[in-house]
This record gives C-alpha cells, structure tokens and sequence, in this order.
C-alpha cells in the first residue's frame, strides 16, 4: 500500500505553518521579563500579580516547548518524504497505517510498535 505522499505533504505543511505561528504569538505575548509586567503593582497585589505573571509564564513555556517538539517532529517526517521513507515504521520496517498518519501525520512508528513502546 503505498501511502499519498503529496497529501500529507501539505498536510505537514500547513501544520507546521500553525505551530509556527503559535510559536511566534508566544513570544509576542512574552516580550519581557516578569518584572516588566508587575512593576507597576503596589507591595500588596505585587506577591499575587507576580505569582500570577509566573505561572502564565511557565503555561506559555511549556506551550512553546511542546510546540517546538511538535515542529521538530514535522520537519523530520518532511524529510521522511524527501528520503522515501515516510510511512514506513522506524522499529519494524512495516508500513504505518494510513489512518495512524492521517490522526499523526508525523508518526514514525505503526501503531503495534507504539503501544509496545507505551507498555515499557
């Protein structure tokens, strides 16, 4: 079965415009240092609004991380595709399900070998 290669290439692609784009609204949104967004805060809001300020800063990090990974995760199957080998597990050498990749386009392994994997 071979898999539409030219579908999820633009499927990848445009996924990777999305996570591209949260990326750069996350550090649009975060342009300077915690202080800078509680400086003008008295001494009595000044411990909540910083406690504040850090945990949207940490949210927004851990997005920003987790989108970093994804974007990483897409370009390797981008290059998947230009080598020949996308949709093809990294563990068995079996063909990913078709729906596997539409649900994960950027899967590198079938279904079997990632429930294994879960497993420990």
């Amino acid at each position: 079965m071979a898999v539409d290669v030219d579908r999820f290439r633009e499927l990848l692609q445009e996924e990777r415009q999305r996570v591209v784009d949260a990326i750069e609204y996350l550090h649009k949104e975060n342009p300077g240092s915690i202080e800078d967004e509680t400086e003008d805060e008295t001494t009595d809001d000044h411990l909540a609004e910083t406690a504040t300020a850090t945990l949207d800063r940490e949210i927004d990090y851990t997005l920003e991380e987790n989108s970093e990974n994804v974007l990483s995760s897409i370009d390797g199957a981008l290059a998947r595709i230009e080598q020949g080998t996308y949709g093809t597990c990294v563990n068995c050498g079996e063909p990913i399900s078709e729906e596997r990749l539409a649900a994960i386009p950027w899967a590198t392994t079938c279904i079997d070998c990632k429930r294994l994997e879960e497993r420990g």
